[in-house]
Formats: C-alpha cells, sequence, structure tokens
C-alpha cells in the first residue's frame, strides 16, 4: 500500500477504532461509558475541581457534551457540581467517595482491558503508535490555531 492510502486507511480507522472502543468499554462495564470513564479520568488530572469547561478542553469534548456526560454523572453519584465561590456562572466538578472506590474495585480490569487491546504489541510497536498518535495529536492542534485564526481574521 502506497503512503498515501496508508494515511487514508489510518484516518478513518481512527473513527471506526473510537466507536469499537466504546462498544468495548461499555461490555467491559454496564455501569459507565467510555466517554463518562474518560472525563471521571480529566477531572482527576487536576489538583484542585476543575471547571466543566477545563475538562472539556482538556479531553477535546464540547462543552455542552461534557455538560451532558457531567450531568450524567452527578446522577448517578460518581461526581457532584458545585458553583465557583467566585463566579456563580462556574460550575466546578468534584469526583465523590462512590467514583474512588469504584474506580479502585476495578482498576485490576481495567489494567487487564488495556493489556487486552494491546495484545501482540511489543515495546517498540507501542512506542512507535504512541509517538505517531502524539504528533498527529501536535498536527491537529496546529491545523485547528490556522483555522481559528482564519475564522478570526475574516
Amino acid at each position: 500500500m502506497d503512503e498515501l492510502k496508508q494515511k487514508a486507511y489510518i484516518f478513518a480507522t481512527i473513527f471506526t477504532l473510537a466507536n469499537k472502543l466504546q462498544m468495548a468499554g461499555y461490555e467491559f462495564d454496564k455501569n459507565i461509558t467510555t466517554k463518562q470513564w474518560l472525563f471521571v479520568l480529566g477531572a482527576a488530572n487536576f489538583s484542585d475541581p476543575p471547571m466543566i469547561s477545563e475538562i472539556a478542553a482538556f479531553l477535546g469534548y464540547s462543552r455542552q457534551n461534557a455538560k451532558r456526560i457531567a450531568s450524567d454523572l452527578q446522577k448517578s453519584g460518581f461526581i457532584k457540581l458545585s458553583r465557583d465561590q467566585n463566579d456563580a456562572r462556574v460550575l466546578r466538578v468534584e469526583l465523590t467517595p462512590k467514583s474512588a472506590a469504584y474506580f479502585k474495585e476495578r482498576d485490576k480490569r481495567e489494567i487487564e482491558f488495556l493489556e487486552s487491546i494491546f495484545k501482540g504489541f511489543d515495546s517498540d510497536l507501542t512506542n512507535g503508535l504512541y509517538e505517531g498518535i502524539v504528533r498527529l495529536e501536535s498536527n491537529l492542534k496546529k491545523l485547528m490555531m490556522a483555522e481559528n485564526s482564519n475564522i478570526e481574521s475574516d
């Protein structure tokens, strides 16, 4: 396969893999979606309770989608949403004790899940894929910044 066809294949496969990963995630745990799982991981990445918009930016979600996910997670008891003390328009996300206990309980299963997805990958293949994804992400950020600057200058 020539390089252009490989690039087209990779581009298309990223979307189909995302869908397949969501389905596999649902089979792994029917209590929480993959997007909700990533939202919780995103919230855990901040030292102080983050704003919904901060998590959305970190994960590449739209603010509206992040707000819907946060609402569902709050209903399930995984997070608590509270108004910012300085700006009542801002919603902050706090992980609940239920969330910590739930994810601690399934920690071993998460590792097994990841290992099964990457079965047959040696360290060179894993590292190469990692580096390629990091480069793709960087290129997309640059492309999006260029697009945004073009929109602003119109």
